[in-house]
């Protein structure tokens, strides 16, 4: 495909990633769990934690696919939008389970979408080893927030507990298939600065 209808193509997948179109091929962990009632407290915590995971999924179609547009070989292109579409059931699952909670995606999503896409554009370009490691170093931070979410979430709320459960097993499996790709580790301090920038994009959208 060329460059063009490739960015053609991105094009419109950041408007259904944004738009929260995308539908899960996956079924929902959470199907079929009975609601809960919550307190208003809980229900509101809940709703923000689900948000920061609604926008850790929209940053990550946009890192994959940034990532994708400059791969190098084909192989690793196929690798990341294979990740890509799991994360597409990520997102399905966000968006439905805040509608359940009556709640709204985050305001902030079309400019972390933007950072992310260039990010993952601009390690691409640095070769598939660094991209593959950048994946790893990412998903290595997105698992700690995830197991911090679940020791967070009330403990009625199964049907968060069961997305974010499973959303913690299939970040930890793409962190390993990246290395296992031969993603480069990142040094400590590298994970460091990154966990500090994303410590922005979880507690702004929590609250807006």
């Amino acid at each position: 495909m060329a460059l063009a209808d490739r960015l053609i193509e991105q094009f419109d997948r950041a408007l259904r990633t944004l738009a929260s179109v995308p539908r899960a091929q996956s079924e929902n962990p959470a199907a079929g769990l009975p609601e809960e009632e919550l307190t208003p407290q809980e229900a509101s915590h809940a709703a923000g934690l689900m948000r920061v995971n609604h926008t850790g999924e929209i940053c990550a179609q946009a890192l994959y696919e940034g990532q994708a547009l400059t791969a190098q070989d084909e192989r690793t292109r196929a690798a990341l939008l294979e990740a890509a579409a799991e994360e597409a059931d990520h997102l399905a699952w966000c968006t439905q389970r805040l509608e359940q909670l009556e709640s709204k995606p985050s305001v902030l999503n079309p400019g972390f979408y933007a950072a992310s896409f260039a990010m993952g554009a601009f390690t691409g370009l640095l070769g598939d080893r660094v991209s593959l490691g950048f994946v790893e170093a990412t998903e290595e931070q997105v698992c700690e927030h995830l197991q911090d979410h679940l020791a967070e979430l009330p403990g009625a709320d199964a049907r968060s507990r069961a997305i974010v459960a499973r959303m913690h097993d299939d970040e930890a499996r793409h962190g390993a298939r990246a290395l296992e790709g031969g993603g480069a580790e990142f040094p400590r301090p590298i994970k460091q600065a990154m966990r500090v920038l994303s410590k922005v994009m979880t507690e702004t959208t929590y609250r807006i």
